[in-house]
């Protein structure tokens, strides 16, 4: 496959940057990084960036040769940080003004993608700030898709944000709006609230859902959805203490 090079003289300026969270998936971030080239090298103008959550196993012997390549960026935390750090730490170092996350263990489509992005792209009033991704026929365990059942319906009640699964990874957003947002350790989850409690619009679409090929689930559905609850409760309380300003500059 040829080289998708961000750095590559005469290369279309970058407008949408792919972050990919991982730990531990040496066995997918290459196959992953594959697709995603295929899936978005028609769109050109875009860069990949995968925030490397200090792997303990060969995720950066195995990306090092794609790095050298020039087909992607990888950035590593030196400690442990978990998923929305890793996220945000992508979108920081971002150079498009569209950001896509995805999940780092192949589940996610990439061939998603291209859709998501002509829903912010076309440049439409009132065209959405963020679009989440909807998982259909969803691959996991039944005790994990019964646990996300039970999570999504007590969030909806609390945020009535509209998203009937906050839990997926393929998101797009902007990467200005995103970087306003206060941040917090579980941000990722909460996304279409906060995004709207903003102002900004939010769309839904329906994306594929794969099974896990390789390597292991690094999430205990109880420990999460402890740790969910008081997310949500603060989320809730920051929902309705944020108030936006309508700002207008004299001439």
């Amino acid at each position: 496959m040829t080289a998708v090079s961000i750095f590559s003289e005469g290369r279309p300026p970058v407008r949408l940057s792919v972050v990919v969270p991982v730990f531990n998936e040496a066995d997918n971030v290459l196959p992953l990084l594959d697709e995603i080239e295929r899936a978005l090298t028609p769109l050109g103008g875009f860069e990949v960036i995968f925030v490397d959550d200090q792997s303990d196993d060969d995720t950066q012997a195995r990306l090092a040769p794609a790095v050298a390549a020039g087909r992607l960026r990888v950035l590593r935390h030196l400690s442990r940080s978990g998923q929305s750090a890793a996220v945000r730490t992508g979108v920081k170092a971002a150079r498009g003004d569209w950001v896509v996350t995805l999940d780092g263990d192949g589940q996610n489509d990439p061939a998603d993608i291209p859709a998501l992005f002509a829903l912010v792209s076309d440049g439409r009033a009132g065209a959405p700030v963020l679009v989440g991704g909807i998982r259909q026929k969803r691959q996991d365990s039944l005790s994990k898709r019964l646990a996300s059942r039970v999570a999504n319906a007590i969030r909806q009640a609390f945020l009535q944000d509209g998203c009937a699964d906050s839990g997926c990874g393929l998101k797009l957003f902007r990467r200005d709006a995103f970087l306003d947002l206060p941040f917090f350790g579980a941000i990722h989850r909460f996304l279409p609230a906060l995004f709207r409690a903003h102002g900004h619009p939010v769309a839904y679409a329906p994306v594929n859902h794969r099974p896990r090929e390789r390597g292991v689930s690094k999430y205990n559905n109880w420990r999460r959805g402890l740790i969910g609850v008081v997310d949500l409760l603060g989320v809730y309380w920051l929902k309705r203490r944020t108030k936006r300003s309508p700002v207008s500059e004299d001439l």
